[in-house]
């Protein structure tokens, strides 16, 4: 197979979290995810286990994953790596089972790629989200999303720290951090309000809110863009 190298040094200074926007970033783990399926074997690919995006574009370059890729496409499949990365979930008894076949209503993507972000509604049968605010989108919004809200039987969201799977409505989310979830900015959840006042504090939270603060002004506004009733 062949495989076209580029130096490290083209893409380590594209490579900072920190200098992308929550919009691009959510865009490069899209294109990302298409790269890794059309262009990567997905067992080369499991082999990668780094956390930080130099590091996972060195492995990247030992362990060639892919075929021919562009400098973007690299780029991107390196956030969408970055972007799936989570903590050992073997043996965390009460994570939330993911299919692997299965892809958010919201924005296509395959979600049991993203199991630190795994959102689900049950509603007569399991919907399951790439993160909260996908999941809240599915929600919120019934032009675009029509079912019958009163059928839901459970919503449960992935804490944080635990990685187990928790009710949604007890659940305390922060708002405004410096952490990313697949699509972007995120509501990002937890059991506990101490957890959740310990994420925000290390990770530059805005503040902490309840299921039934989630409003479609405040959703909208985590993808930069204005509601209208």
């Amino acid at each position: 197979m062949l495989r076209f190298f580029l130096p490290l040094f083209l893409l380590l200074g594209l490579l900072s979290a920190e200098g992308v926007s929550p919009s691009k970033y959510a865009k490069l783990v899209q294109k990302g995810e298409k790269v890794a399926l059309k262009l990567c074997d997905e067992e080369k690919l499991s082999q990668i286990n780094s956390k930080k995006l130099q590091d996972i574009l060195r492995e990247i370059e030992n362990i060639q994953p892919c075929m021919t890729l562009n400098k973007r496409n690299k780029e991107a499949l390196v956030y969408f790596i970055l972007a799936g990365q989570s903590e050992s979930l073997t043996n965390v008894k009460e994570q939330m089972p993911v299919p692997k076949e299965v892809k958010c209503p919201v924005c296509g993507m395959f979600v049991a790629k993203y199991p630190k972000w795994a959102a689900r509604i049950d509603i007569e049968g399991k919907h399951y989200f790439d993160g909260v605010k996908d999941m809240m989108k599915f929600y919120i919004f019934d032009v675009d999303f029509p079912y019958d809200r009163n059928k839901i039987s459970s919503i449960e969201v992935t804490d944080f720290y635990t990685l187990k799977a928790i009710d949604a409505y007890k659940a305390f989310y922060v708002v405004g951090s410096d952490v990313y979830g697949p699509m972007g900015n995120e509501l990002i959840p937890f059991l506990t309000h101490e957890a959740a006042q310990n994420f925000m504090t290390d990770h530059r939270g805005e503040k902490i809110i309840r299921f039934d603060d989630i409003t479609p002004k405040l959703v909208m506004g985590l993808d930069g863009l204005e509601y209208t009733e």
